[in-house]
């Protein structure tokens, strides 16, 4: 009897597939990722005031057929996959909230939560946009610690699954994460 394999390995085997230009491989593939997809999706969106027009599933959909376009992305791995998929969700948010902000002209105030007991008050905008911004100003100053934020942020990643995504240790995801927080909390905080 043949094992199965475990669907990590089953993803990144699809994952690989559609990166060859395998189309069966893609359609395989959504379902397997379907549930993890709407469960980062309903990270951001508890994150956002709870009037907000954009549902988890619209989100989920939205970002699933930007993923389908980018077909030169090699994929590594799941952990890489839902790395990717959380920047793009990011991306959806923040293009959101731009188009919200330009619709108001103004600002309220909103509360930004970061992580489980983390609290930024954000003072000057919506508070997407001023994450995307404090993201893209540490960015410019230490890629991978930026890129370990937007993970356990936006992508709900584990210190593991970061690990793995980024190829480097745990050990190294926990100092580059207590790096981002108090980055964050700085520029949030002004």
């Amino acid at each position: 009897m043949t094992q199965k394999p475990p669907p990590g390995a089953e993803i990144t085997a699809l994952l690989a597939a559609w990166g060859e230009g395998d189309r069966q491989a893609l359609d395989a593939l959504l379902p397997l990722v379907h549930e993890q997809l709407k469960r980062l999706a309903r990270r951001h969106m508890a994150r956002e005031r709870s009037s907000h027009t954009l549902q988890p599933t619209a989100l989920v959909n939205e970002a699933f057929l930007r993923l389908v376009r980018e077909n030169r992305i090699d994929w590594q791995s799941r952990d890489h996959f839902f790395a990717i998929a959380a920047q793009i969700m990011r991306f959806i948010l923040v293009d959101h909230a731009r188009g919200r902000v330009a619709q108001r002209r103004g600002g309220e105030k909103q509360q930004v939560l970061i992580d489980t007991g983390f609290d930024i008050a954000d003072t000057r905008a919506a508070g997407v946009l001023a994450v995307h911004d404090a993201l893209t100003d540490l960015a410019k100053v230490d890629g991978r610690r930026a890129r370990v934020a937007e993970m356990r942020v936006f992508g709900g990643l584990s210190v593991d699954e970061s690990a793995k995504a980024l190829g480097v240790s745990a050990v190294t995801i926990m100092r580059d994460w207590r790096f981002a927080r108090a980055w964050l909390q700085r520029e949030l905080s002004r």
